[in-house]
């Protein structure tokens, strides 16, 4: 199930029209307090959600949701109107999968949503990690260090799998950017912040993510 917030009715209806006849499910509501309704009744697999609505904005909705740990797993697209750097950069680094400006075309939002979703699906593996101390379980969302719990972020989170899907080899920045925060993407500075805040919350496991000079980063414990 993907779930569209857009208070705009002819985008909202397009919008459905076009998932719904790719074969995808999808629910529209027009208002934020629509939208908290319906995800009261059931989580989606997918957000789509506009950043201009009356009542609450797209990003307070956002913030929301990452600071949830019943619902900061679920991928959530930014729909915006404005196109404007500031917007894009802040959705982005405040958990946002992707984002896609308006006017777009309908076979544009398609792709980005399977990329998104196809992402999000291969996060959820059922491999069991376990490293230095580090123990991360994706299928439950768990990490934890030393037997203690450490609470991530999404985007930091999402970091942690990808080094450690790569079993120790050296992960470029670029690819990095593009499984985190999608091919559009291109802020180098928030993949060093991003890395920096997981070390220190991974505490004495935060010595396994190495940084590789001119490169990328790797973790592991040699």
């Amino acid at each position: 199930m993907i779930y569209l917030l857009e208070d705009d009715d002819n985008i909202r209806k397009l919008v459905c029209y076009a998932l719904s006849k790719e074969g995808f499910e999808v629910q529209g509501y027009s208002s934020p307090k629509e939208f908290h309704q319906g995800m009261n009744m059931e989580f989606p697999e997918l957000i789509l959600l506009d950043i201009m609505l009356p009542e609450e904005d797209g990003l307070s909705i956002l913030n929301k949701l990452r600071n949830n740990a019943k619902t900061e797993h679920i991928p959530v697209i930014m729909l915006t109107a404005k196109g404007s750097e500031f917007d894009k950069v802040t959705g982005l680094d405040m958990g946002a999968d992707d984002y896609i400006a308006k006017p777009f075309g309908t076979m544009e939002l398609i792709s980005r949503v399977r990329a998104v979703l196809r992402r999000s699906c291969k996060m959820q593996g059922n491999r069991i990690y376990e490293i230095g101390g580090l123990y991360v379980n994706p299928a439950k969302h768990i990490i934890m260090v030393s037997g203690e719990a450490v609470p991530l972020s999404y985007k930091e989170y999402l970091l942690l799998i990808v080094l450690l899907e790569a079993e120790g080899n050296v992960v470029e920045r670029d690819r990095l950017l593009t499984s985190v925060w999608g091919e559009y993407y291109t802020e180098s500075r928030t993949l060093d912040v991003h890395i920096r805040k997981l070390r220190v919350k991974l505490g004495k496991a935060g010595k396994l993510i190495q940084t590789i000079k001119g490169i990328g980063y790797k973790l592991g414990d040699d």
